[in-house]
């Protein structure tokens, strides 16, 4: 079965159990709480247009795509990152597929089973399964006959569990890009439809012809706003919430919480360096002796033995001329050494022989007709154990035979890299990592700080008087992942939820190797960011108002630019092709004012001063330059649809889904 070998060549598949666990352990948690809130709404993560969607779909959306990312990175493990990434995308496809379905049942469209069987396996596939590396041959290019034949072996039974739940892998990376090919064109079908819907009109063409019909040249004095001292200019109270009500709709926000931490960070002990420094003498003469160094290496260190072969450029680095020096022979040990909180040792096992550096591989085909598939040039760290010692042993045009999940699979040496020296090195080494006497030694120094600072005011007085850091994380949305950088701290975002008062302190978190107590400060329910967020913001554009009013004032009476620029210590600039539909002004980008007074004003008279985006500007409209010919409605019409196109797709699917309704409570559930 090529096309599975291919995939499991990317890396070692694993079946989802952790996740299993732990939506059972959800489960259980629920059944035998026995509390009345365990009813229908604690079923669901959330509701997306009217639809519900239950935690089980969930999850088992996020186990889906968790396999696709193992297949086609190669990973079986993901860090907190990659995790989060994968529940966040989830959601957001599920957001754009239930909104979608909304609107299609409303207007009666739908993707049919011939339309989305010919996207995803007919003579022109969609791009989604083009791009899929699992389908490409031996050139790198995209295989309609690999696919059809994968197709094939996934209908298949297994002749055993193994085969079974390799099967079954595979059935569940085809059907996430199937569905994922059924959505893509169905949101393509909408934004098609809709695009028709949303055109430019002749009114529209008038407004662009003759925004851009007329040109100006204009002569300008500009003054910063930095350039007037704060002190000169008075901001009231008034002023700040005359702003905020203008631009309320702006602050618009979600519930938040903001809380601040001290950390406990977890690091070995004096006493765990000696121990580890102990323990790895204690094994040096075993280790230098044994005749079973693989018993001894795998029960004691953190680098296993697998009896690999080491080139110069494979090596530990510290280890390279102990290896491959002249004098290197077998049974040679290193002695003991520390560097970066790690004790190590080493002890060539063999040397004096050579392997190639890679070998160039094929799969062959298993059955009449199909084509055999070329796997390149591969590095002996690329393959696994059994593989690499028939690949790396064999000559040119030898061929072998390897146990796979579906049966065998024969491999043909195409050619052979030079042969290079070699070694076998067993490694034994230890980071010194802090035990658990140390482990639960800081716990009660953490335990014990919330015992003695039950209050706010005691606990900001101890962080105060022991000089501790304390780490702020303002408005923490309940559906946050982390608190900034700490690891596994999901948890303390759940605890700021569940918090009834500002001030309260939590238990300790654990959160990779810190231990973590929080101060909850603020609990934000509004509608709208208060006043006090936003006021700096908004006394800086007050500011800025009253600025431009004292620039106003200095001026009045001057009746020339020179003037002006003499006032202000600055100079006359010059701007082009000032247009209505412009985006620079001069060297200041858009200053809109600017320009639509340019085009407004008389030629050759001085505006009033304007209360631009950076400055004051006072300018004079020197020439102005109309385009020849009529306007073309039609043309006019085709260059605005044209420009819209790009973002008006994402524009009408954010829209949808901003309009459908969506509850998010995935917080309650992870």
């Amino acid at each position: 079965m090529a096309t599975l070998q291919k995939i499991r060549n990317h890396g070692v598949l694993l079946l989802v159990i952790v996740g299993l666990a732990m939506l059972a352990f959800i489960l259980g948690d629920f059944l035998n709480s026995g509390s009345s809130f365990f009813n229908r709404s604690r079923e669901y993560v959330g509701e997306i247009a009217g639809e519900k969607i239950h935690y089980s779909d969930y999850e088992g959306a996020i186990d889906q795509l968790t396999e696709v990312y193992k297949i086609e990175s190669g990973r079986s493990n993901f860090d907190e990152e990659t995790t989060t990434q994968i529940r966040n995308q989830v959601w957001q496809m599920m957001l754009m597929d239930y909104s979608l379905k909304a609107q299609a049942k409303e207007i009666g469209m739908t993707v049919t089973a011939d339309e989305l069987s010919e996207l995803c396996i007919g003579e022109k596939p969609h791009q989604l399964i083009t791009s899929r590396r699992a389908f490409y041959d031996e050139n790198g290019q995209f295989s309609r006959d690999l696919l059809v034949n994968f197709l094939h072996q996934i209908e298949q039974d297994g002749e055993d569990d193994a085969q079974n739940a390799n099967l079954q892998q595979a059935r569940t990376y085809w059907m996430y890009w199937e569905n994922a090919v059924r959505l893509t064109q169905m949101q393509e079908k909408y934004t098609d439809l809709v695009k028709n819907l949303i055109t430019a009109n002749k009114l529209d063409a008038k407004y662009a012809y003759e925004g851009q019909k007329v040109s100006a040249e204009v002569q300008y004095v500009m003054q910063s706003y930095s350039a007037v001292a704060d002190s000169l200019v008075s901001v009231s109270t008034r002023d700040i919430k005359r702003l905020y009500n203008d631009q309320k709709a702006k602050y618009k926000q979600n519930p938040s919480r903001s809380i601040e931490y001290i950390t406990f960070d977890v690091t070995p002990s004096e006493q765990d360096f000696t121990a580890a420094n102990e323990l790895m003498q204690s094994l040096e003469e075993e280790f230098r002796t044994t005749d079973d160094v693989a018993l001894v290496v795998n029960t004691n260190s953190d680098l296993m033995y697998d009896g690999r072969n080491y080139s110069e450029q494979t090596v530990p680095e510290q280890y390279k001329e102990f290896a491959f020096g002249k004098d290197a022979k077998k049974d040679d040990f290193s002695g003991l050494t520390f560097a970066d909180n790690t004790y190590s040792m080493a002890r060539i096992i063999e040397c004096g022989y050579t392997r190639p550096d890679s070998v160039q591989l094929k799969v062959i085909a298993q059955e009449e007709g199909q084509e055999d598939t070329e796997l390149g040039w591969l590095t002996e760290e690329q393959l696994g154990r059994e593989m690499a010692d028939k690949a790396f042993t064999g000559k040119k045009g030898e061929r072998f035979t390897i146990a796979a999940g579906l049966g065998e699979q024969t491999f043909e040496i195409m050619d052979v890299a030079k042969a290079t020296p070699r070694v076998k090195l067993a490694i034994l080494q230890r980071e010194v990592t802090p035990s658990s006497k140390t482990i639960s030694a800081r716990y009660n120094e953490a335990k014990q700080f919330i015992v003695n600072n039950r209050s706010e005011e005691l606990f900001r007085g101890t962080v105060a008087e022991m000089q501790m850091t304390l780490y702020p994380a303002y408005n923490l949305d309940k559906n946050a992942d982390k608190v900034s950088d700490l690891k596994q701290s999901r948890q303390i975002v759940r605890w700021a939820y569940e918090a009834k008062e500002e001030g309260t302190i939590s238990d300790v978190f654990e959160c990779g190797d810190k231990f973590v107590v929080a101060l909850l400060t603020s609990i934000d329910e509004d509608e709208y960011r208060p006043l006090a967020d936003v006021e700096t913001e908004l006394r800086r554009k007050a500011t800025n108002e009253k600025k431009a009013e004292y620039l106003k004032k200095q001026v009045e009476g001057l009746t020339t630019l020179q003037d002006i620029a003499a006032k202000w210590n600055t100079s006359v600039q010059t701007a082009t092709g000032v247009t209505l539909n412009g985006y620079q002004f001069g060297n200041m980008g858009p200053e809109y004012k600017a320009m639509g007074t340019a085009i407004a004003i008389k030629e050759n008279t001085l505006s009033p001063v304007i209360a631009g985006n950076q400055g004051a500007i006072v300018l004079m409209t020197t020439s102005r330059t109309q385009a020849e010919g009529e306007m073309n409605a039609e043309t006019e019409i085709a260059q605005l649809n044209q420009r819209r196109a790009y973002m008006l797709p994402y524009q009408i699917i954010n829209l949808l889904e901003q309009n459908s309704e969506v509850e998010d409570n995935r917080s309650n559930f992870q």
